[in-house]
């Protein structure tokens, strides 16, 4: 006897479709309409088809943007990803203080964007600051809104500060699912720790480690308030990522047309990149027989 289908279910699908429609897709169209149309005002468009593409593919500041937001996703994802499983190897497994380790780890992210923003604005003012009064105590002259190395350096250790404790988090969880069996095995064999490290968490910790990728380079490639409160993109272009760049293309100088391009091959930059990590997460799963 053939089972019966019951779809009845889909309707409680149904508001979720009805808010992302009105979220993400009704707003996605609408940028689309404006990167293929021009307008004078009134309400009144005509058709401009690629050109706002071909001119945003062409424009050096948008290259010069991708470059400065390629180079900050590398140098974060360089330190956060090592530097947050290193901190999750050395916290507690159990006990007060693993509890203790998690709360503490959790803190930074909790704090909202532009908060984390105004916090390191301030502590690297070199007047009133922590950091910047205590480097030009050293005798550094200290100025991230006149030095542009001092720039990155604030936005990259403010980035780090907000988000390897998420690169912990995840690896932390990773480490909790190895069985205790290998760590048995590895101790009858009198394997290092570092042996334990290489060829048990570390293989152990791959899933989990592709998702912190992921997010930490979604995240960062994406990056906007953290930086805009704290250098404004300065000194000069210094900092001026693609968002920043992107804003004040829409917002600043109010060209909705080579904005809505910018913003779709923004958006397909990040869908793609999304695509090629699903797909190695998935055959990860597969040689492992998940």
């Amino acid at each position: 006897m053939d089972k019966v289908q019951n779809n009845k279910a889909w309707f409680l699908v149904l508001p979720v479709l009805v808010l992302v429609a009105f979220s993400a897709v009704i707003p996605l169209m609408t940028v689309v309409n404006y990167s293929v149309q021009d307008t004078f005002g009134n309400n009144v468009f005509f058709w401009e088809g690629l050109g706002w593409f071909e001119q945003v593919l062409t424009d050096s500041r948008v290259h010069s943007a991708l470059g400065r937001q390629l180079a900050f996703s590398g140098i974060i994802l360089a330190i956060q990803i090592p530097l947050g499983i290193a901190i999750a190897v050395c916290m507690p497994k159990k006990g007060f203080w693993a509890s203790v380790c998690l709360v503490l780890m959790a803190l930074p992210l909790l704090i909202p964007w532009n908060v984390v923003g105004t916090i390191w604005q301030i502590m690297g003012r070199g007047d009133i600051g922590l950091v910047g009064y205590g480097l030009s105590a050293l005798g550094i002259d200290w100025n991230y809104a006149r030095d542009p190395l001092h720039a990155w350096i604030t936005v990259v250790v403010m980035d780090v500060w907000h988000w390897t404790s998420l690169v912990a988090l995840l690896a932390y969880a990773g480490l909790q699912s190895i069985p205790q069996a290998y760590y048995q095995a590895a101790k009858i064999d009198q394997a290092s720790r570092w042996s334990v490290f290489r060829y048990i968490e570390l293989p152990k910790m791959q899933g989990v480690l592709l998702i912190a990728i992921l997010l930490r380079f979604m995240d960062s490639f994406m990056i906007y308030t953290e930086p805009f409160v704290v250098t404004g993109g300065g000194p000069g272009s210094a900092t001026s990522f693609l968002s920043i760049d992107l804003v004040k293309m829409a917002l600043g100088q109010f060209d909705l047309g080579p904005a809505a391009a910018f913003s779709l091959m923004y958006f397909l930059v990040i869908l793609l990149v999304s695509w090629v990590f699903y797909t190695v997460m998935t055959n990860l799963d597969k040689a492992e027989g998940r």
